[in-house]
């Protein structure tokens, strides 16, 4: 359990800062601040997933909420419109906790009430609930809902519209919206004692984010009815786009999701509380694709990425008690390679996959590895992978996409121009911010754990002609890397190198170079790039893209696209990064344990910062290293998870 105390909580400056992410395990997610008003074109009780895990249509942005005592109404909402919050429902907030889902608490002339909303696993489907802890005896006690419907992509805003069907169907129990004809229809199943016609546009709420960020940040919302429930007992609201649970399911609902909660706790066997965090944390970036399962990257607007899917999938799974979804996640990969390329994007249009990255491929390897070790189901690997990993090698040989081959140094050449292939991908229009065409220092050492991954491959698998033919690639790759990328100056690595010239600036892809399970560089020079990581990189959550020595450093992320993007590695710490410094961390100095758990602490304080029990993709390279960009990151919580479990 996580708590926001009473001071934060009717602060809206500070408590909206502060988010929650609820998921349903097939793309769909609930989210919003502590005090309730929207500051993202994103936040919204039902976001479903109507071709999981994409097509995510935000359908109801979230509920007008008045608590009537006695007949008094009292506000429980806020909003953010321009140059004011309307109402302030939030200074009745006596406090917040995530538990493990979000719960609210008020209290309003001596009426303690609880809020609470989850989502259903499987299902595009919330379920709100609100009922009075203390103060009821003798006074009497109604809520109003009124919900406010945007019905849009989840990228985009509602404007008020004529074309939006603002009828409604009342049954027993149950409301039916559909607004538009192309869209799935929204049920509210529901406890209500009244249902009440309405069809308002509420206009010009604004979002902060959005307009810190550059972009559209004002929208209008549909408001069809209102709902009037007692709170002599619960009031129950469950919107889903299937409108089959009763009212009096609900409870039981709740109770098989605590139980599915409580489960993954213990298949982890989490004792720690940091640790079971990170495992709820996990599970919400593993979603269904088709007959398998894939992660997404991050929320609120990543679909699911090849590459973060690879370095996410050992802390996600493995160190989480959950092989078998690795194992379902490996093949489910292994049927979209294409000349020797795993996809990296999954679009969230259309069917086609994009394959424009170098790393994916490789860190597809060091997963499988981790696989094998943590399963012992070579078997599996043999049946299905292990071949597809040599036709993988093969047309790295013999050159695929982008300009991707092996030189005739033994080391990976990739890109051209206007094409950023690696993890560093920031481009504006033609403008490639982080140019890394070449022979990038993070794709020699991944190239270099994959053969030498192959080779051990190989020799289990008795294909022994092909393990010597591997070991051999991989010597001649070690000792090409070895002569090319140490910078003697800095004692540390160059981070490209091409056509002769070798790019100095002091990065923190190296540290992969020193941390890999195969790594490519002898402990000498492992323990140097170390120390000059730490030095210059390392902070409480997560490392620099670029040392701040540098002239090209940006010490905050913020302003507009392009502004934002130009930030994006040039300085900006990247929380995912602290799982391969912890691992050459713990080769060079396998004495200093201690030491790893005061670099791992920042992330701990992290968790009620952001969004609630979640790490963020990414902070400001300079103190107070505030989050920003996406709120909740896959490889940011698993890689944490991850060396936390090793």
């Amino acid at each position: 359990m996580i708590e926001i105390n009473q001071d934060i909580c009717t602060n809206f400056e500070e408590g909206s800062k502060l988010e929650w992410l609820e998921t349903n395990g097939i793309g769909g997610f609930s989210c919003g601040t502590i005090p309730g008003a929207n500051t993202r074109r994103y936040h919204g009780i039902l976001t479903a997933a109507t071709r999981p895990p994409l097509g995510r249509i935000t359908m109801l942005s979230k509920f007008e909420e008045t608590l009537f005592i006695d007949g008094v109404p009292h506000e429980l909402s806020a909003n953010q419109y321009p140059g004011t919050v309307y109402p302030e429902g939030f200074k009745s907030l006596t406090g917040f906790r995530l538990d493990p889902f979000p719960v609210w608490s008020f209290e309003i002339q001596g009426i303690r009430l609880k809020k609470k909303i989850f989502m259903m696993h499987g299902r595009n489907a919330a379920v709100c609930r609100w009922e009075v802890e203390s103060g009821l005896a003798g006074r009497q006690v109604e809520l109003e809902l009124k919900p406010l419907l945007s019905f849009v992509d989840y990228h985009h805003l509602q404007h008020e519209d004529a074309g939006l069907d603002s009828e409604f169907k009342v049954e027993d129990g149950t409301v039916t919206v559909h607004p538009y004809r192309e869209l799935p229809s929204l049920f509210f199943s529901h406890n209500a004692r009244e249902i009440t016609k309405t069809g308002f546009w509420y206009r010009n709420f604004e979002y902060a984010i959005e307009k810190e960020r550059g972009f559209d940040y004002m929208e209008d919302l549909f408001q069809p009815f209102s709902m009037r429930f007692s709170l002599s007992g619960s009031a129950d609201v469950m919107v889903s786009t299937e409108g089959e649970a009763a009212p009096s399911a609900l409870e039981e609902l709740e109770s098989m999701e605590l139980a599915r909660r409580a489960g993954l706790i213990e298949a982890a066997g989490a004792e720690d509380e940091f640790v079971m965090q990170l495992v709820l944390a996990a599970d919400q970036f593993i979603v269904a694709r088709g007959e398998g399962q894939t992660v997404i990257a991050g929320y609120p607007w990543f679909s699911d990425w090849g590459r973060d899917t690879m370095i996410a999938l050992p802390g996600l799974t493995l160190a989480a008690g959950r092989p078998e979804i690795a194992k379902s996640i490996l093949l489910e990969f292994s049927n979209h390679i294409s000349e020797g390329m795993i996809p990296n994007r999954f679009p969230d249009a259309g069917d086609t996959a994009e394959y424009n990255t170098v790393d994916a491929t490789l860190w597809y390897f060091e997963a499988i590895r981790a696989y094998g070790e943590k399963t012992g189901d070579y078997e599996f690997i043999h049946a299905h992978l292990y071949y597809k990993l040599a036709g993988i090698i093969t047309w790295h040989l013999r050159g695929t996409r982008y300009g991707i081959h092996v030189d005739t140094d033994g080391l990976l050449y990739a890109g051209e121009p206007g094409v950023q292939l690696t993890w560093m991908d920031a481009k504006i229009g033609d403008l490639v911010i982080t140019p890394r065409t070449g022979k990038a220092v993070e794709i020699q050492a991944l190239w270099y754990n994959a053969l030498k991954i192959m080779a051990d491959l190989g020799g289990r698998f008795e294909d022994e002609a092909s393990a010597a033919q591997y070991d051999a690639m991989a010597e001649t790759a070690r000792q090409s890397f070895n002569a090319l990328f140490w910078n003697d100056e800095e004692k540390c690595l160059f981070d490209v190198v091409v056509n002769g010239h070798r790019d100095g600036k002091v990065r923190p892809n190296q540290i992969f170079a020193a941390g890999l399970h195969h790594a490519i560089l002898d402990d000498k020079r492992a323990q140097l790039v170390v120390d000059k990581v730490e030095a210059e990189l390392l902070t409480p959550v997560g490392l620099r893209s670029l040392s701040p020595r540098d002239p090209d450093y940006c010490p905050v992320y913020t302003g507009s696209p392009f502004e934002r993007d130009s930030a994006y590695h040039q300085g900006t710490v990247w929380a995912w990064l602290i799982g391969g410094f912890v691992d050459a961390y713990r080769r060079v100095y396998p004495e200093r344990e201690e030491r790893v758990a005061e670099i791992l602490a920042g992330f701990k304080g992290h968790l009620p910062g952001g969004c609630i029990g979640q790490i963020s993709e990414i902070f400001d390279a300079d103190p107070p290293h505030r989050p920003r960009g996406c709120f909740a990151q896959a490889w940011s919580v698993a890689e944490v998870l991850r060396v936390l479990k090793g």
